[in-house]
């Protein structure tokens, strides 16, 4: 997947463990394991933004884009021109919404 998400580097930079971050967003340490090791398919803007309060940073700190090879790029191409749905089984977010 071309979007990396560097939640580590901010975890490390802040002295602060997954468990203390998981509480003070409000998700469950397994739902933010999901998201700081790329297999979530989707995160919500309110926990994207809990994330960057708790860690006082901007969200191109934890998120970023990496090109893809060219064959992966047209397979994704594709799956966009075939209507766009996003599988939301993997979603990120605070309880409850």
């Amino acid at each position: 997947m071309p979007i990396v998400v560097d939640i580590d580097v901010m975890l490390a930079r802040r002295k602060m463990s997954v468990g203390e971050l998981a509480d003070r967003v409000g998700i469950t340490p397994a739902n933010l394991a999901v998201l700081k090791n790329g297999r979530a398919k989707a995160v919500r803007f309110s926990t994207l933004a809990a994330l960057c309060e708790v860690l006082t940073c901007q969200p191109g700190d934890l998120l970023r884009w990496e090109a893809e090879d060219a064959e992966d790029a047209v397979d994704a191409e594709d799956a966009v021109d075939a209507g766009g749905a996003v599988d939301a089984d993997e979603a990120v977010g605070a309880p409850g919404e």
